[in-house]
């Protein structure tokens, strides 16, 4: 081998593509002739393409239109699709057409938004530009919290200044508000036929439950009509409360479920209207639960006479549950405020000062039962977020929202129950990794979680809209998906009443679902909180599990001759077997939920103004001066 200063080299002389040659030269060309212009004609060039380029920026404006125009109309020849996985599962079909110009229904706020409508899409961010603009800031345990509590001043001047949405996407929109508006038509036609005026509709047998025999249904609904624009309903129902409505009855009431259902449904309605019959009525029925706080702890018995004006516990056990006597404080606290009568307020608010005070509790969280004879709590080393437990806490957050964020010990045990939550009952699934809460006993972690727990994402997104920790939202975020997937691993797309996730590193589903667990009772909490994450972040991936949600309810629950009814197994969809019961909170919980999740208006019950109690009832959060 030649060393390689003796190597002959090749030379190949490629020859250039004509097409490039040429090119090369007209370039050369009009340089060379650029450069014998003087510098006077170089700057009339110039000049005058300066000024051609203004005048096509000048004229711009003008020409936009006619391309937003063609453009439109490239969208419109695209199909229009649902945005929902398939799954195995019907889409329901579309309503049937009608003029949106003609349409009347829904309430006015809505009807004004569909004439033309802004986008409050918008991120929210006031925490972090009032601390940029200087704002001071409270914190109680590490909660931030607005010094003021004021919402942006220029948040509806903000909405007005962003363009209009698409046109397929408000079709879309009202295309599901209807779906809502026919399930509820038909859950009404079934309880109007079958079981008018009482408790509870039983669809398959085609008659009737009852419970208190205060029509319980109809008078949870009531708001929900009002909501839904549903005026003809509405009208039936509120003849029926002014002629037929009494509470002289000799019936024992819960004091728990009837101070959300009824009370709660009453003053809602109310405030909702503004016709004082509701008001008479929410005034009755609020005297006649008074003798439950008669105890020696002030802790009130679980049920109450209406009509004899007498109270008790149930009768294998002297203690009430934690739920029950620390969730009718949003009702009772509002009775007052409207009647001038502190008596209703000072009862529930005396609870709350004495659960505040108890030894017993767990990095804030409480045990699930309390003694009406000794006002301690019982059961201690238990706790849970599911049954019996659950809306203490949201209502330690809607207690200092609803009262103008004054109640500082409210706030401090809600952020407190939060870190407890966080330290002690949150774990992760596999194979997926689900953040999931479960249930703590004397030491000992359970991986269950109750259907009900489903109300957390939802709370704990209120409260960063109110000014708490943004962690909270991620927090909310996780859980959220949580529950979605307890619908999504069902084979029904249904959730069951409760779940236990599987924490093993070999397992191959997470939600794993005991026999006598796999009940559907038609429950609100996961549609509720779609609602405020969706209200809250505008991610539209929250509508479509809803929607997904609502095409389950109506494959696998709904009644032919009117209604729908809770199931036995959301395992199997070839025979999920009816329970031949309607929930009261399906009308008045469920479907009012999955029409604010789909609605896009803020108006329609603005979280700014208006606070939910657990029974999705709305009450007004009270002015500063109250």
């Amino acid at each position: 081998m030649l060393p390689p200063s003796r190597r002959d080299f090749v030379s190949l002389a490629l020859a250039e593509s004509r097409g490039y040659t040429n090119g090369k030269q007209r370039r050369q060309s009009c340089w060379r002739k650029w450069k014998q212009l003087s510098r006077l004609q170089r700057s009339i060039v110039l000049f005058l393409l300066a000024l051609m380029l203004i005048g096509g920026f000048a004229l711009y404006p003008s020409l936009s239109p006619q391309w937003g125009v063609e453009e439109h109309k490239e969208e419109k020849k695209q199909p229009f699709i649902i945005d929902v996985k398939d799954q195995g599962r019907p889409v329901l079909p579309e309503p049937r057409s009608e003029r949106r110009g003609l349409r009347k229904r829904g309430p006015p706020a809505l009807q004004n938004r569909l004439q033309g409508r802004g986008n409050s899409s918008e991120v929210r961010l006031k925490n972090a530009q009032e601390e940029e603009e200087g704002k001071p800031l409270i914190s109680w345990h590490g909660a931030v919290i607005e010094a003021e509590q004021a919402t942006d001043p220029n948040a509806k001047e903000k909405e007005k200044a962003v363009e209009p949405e698409d046109p397929s996407v408000l079709q879309l929109e009202e295309s599901r508000l209807e779906a809502v508006r026919e399930a509820f038509r038909h859950a009404w036609k079934g309880y109007k036929e079958f079981a008018w005026g009482h408790d509870e509709l039983k669809p398959v047998s085609k008659s009737y439950t009852e419970w208190f025999g205060l029509g319980l249904t109809l008078i949870d609904a009531l708001d929900t009509m009002w909501i839904l624009g549903l005026k003809k309903e509405f009208e039936e129902a509120r003849e029926w409360v002014a002629k037929e409505l009494t509470f002289n009855k000799n019936v024992d009431v819960n004091l728990f479920e009837s101070t959300i259902r009824i009370l709660g449904g009453l003053l809602s309605t109310y405030h909702l209207t503004g016709d004082a019959l509701f008001l008479e009525k929410a005034k009755d029925f609020g005297s006649r639960l008074m003798p439950a706080f008669s105890t020696p702890s002030k802790i009130p018995y679980s049920d109450v006479n209406i009509d004899k004006g007498t109270a008790h516990p149930p009768r294998w056990t002297s203690d009430s549950t934690m739920a029950e006597v620390t969730s009718i404080q949003l009702e009772f606290r509002e009775l007052s405020r409207l009647t001038g009568d502190p008596k209703y307020r000072e009862v529930v608010m005396e609870v709350m000062r004495r659960v505040h005070r108890l030894e017993g509790k767990h990095d804030g969280l409480v045990p699930m039962f309390i003694n009406t004879n000794s006002g301690q709590f019982t059961h201690v080393g238990v706790y849970t977020l599911g049954a019996r437990a659950d809306s203490y806490y949201e209502y330690l957050l809607k207690q200092w929202i609803q009262g103008g964020k004054k109640e500082t010990e409210l706030l401090e045990d809600y952020v407190q129950a939060v870190e407890g939550i966080q330290k002690n009952l949150l774990k992760r699934s596999s194979p997926l990794g689900l953040m999931f809460v479960g249930e703590l006993s004397h030491g000992h972690f359970s991986p269950k979680m109750d259907h009900l727990v489903c109300f957390l994402p939802g709370t704990l997104a209120l409260g960063v809209h109110h000014g708490l920790p943004a962690e909270h939202m991620e927090l909310a975020r996780q859980l959220m998906e949580t529950c979605h997937q307890m619908y999504v691993q069902m084979e029904t797309g249904l959730s069951p009443e409760i779940a236990h996730f599987n924490t093993q590193a070999d397992s191959i589903q997470d939600v794993d679902v005991k026999p006598a667990d796999r009940h559907n009772l038609l429950r609100p909490e996961t549609v509720e909180s779609l609602f405020y994450l969706y209200r809250f972040t505008k991610d539209r991936k929250y509508q479509t599990w809803g929607w997904e949600i609502l095409q389950s309810f109506n494959k696998y629950t709904r009644v032919d001759t009117g209604g729908y009814t809770s199931i036995n197994n959301v395992r199997d969809p070839t025979s999920p077997s009816p329970r031949d019961k309607m929930e009261s909170f399906f009308l008045g919980e469920t479907l009012k939920y999955f029409y604010l999740l789909f609605s896009d208006d803020s108006n329609i019950i603005n979280l700014d103004k208006y606070v939910f109690n657990t029974e999705a009832h709305p009450l007004p959060i009270w002015p500063q001066t109250d």
